[in-house]
């Protein structure tokens, strides 16, 4: 038993070293992202996106240009912890498009007391400096 668990370990060790640093960073933020809202803290979860106003977030309800519309939206529509649930997401690929730039395909989920609703995501990071932030989400 030992020795299968010493293997798992390395196993997710080679596979953590081999992951991309970009890969990795895109990771992060959105890991950074989830812990964020499951702590009910909205502009903190905003801190993965790009201040910009050029931010474009598409969602069920149309296209929203912009970061601090994108969290006034949010706000309105998650306006409480209740609300916000617990926030899961299920990332399904990354893929770099350039250098500075990478897709990101995946499912969320949340669970709250009421209900449990889900859907995909793309997004689109890029590399503004050392950071890397989502530009465009299309969240359904």
């Amino acid at each position: 038993m030992r020795n299968s668990f010493s293997l798992f370990l390395t196993l997710i060790s080679i596979s953590l070293s081999a992951q991309n640093p970009d890969e990795r960073a895109i990771r992060e933020v959105l890991a950074m992202q989830q812990e964020c809202w499951n702590d009910g803290d909205l502009e903190c979860f905003m801190e993965g996106y790009w201040k910009s106003d050029q931010l474009v977030f598409i969602g069920s309800k149309g296209v929203t240009y912009g970061w601090q519309a994108t969290l006034d939206n949010y706000k309105k529509s998650y306006p409480d912890k209740e609300k916000m649930g617990i926030l899961t997401f299920d990332l399904i690929s990354l893929e770099p498009l350039s250098e500075d730039f990478w897709t990101v395909i995946g499912k969320w989920s949340l669970k709250r007391k009421s209900d449990n609703p889900n859907g995909h995501f793309s997004l689109i990071f890029r590399r503004l400096g050392d950071e890397w932030v989502i530009v465009s989400d299309h969240s359904s």
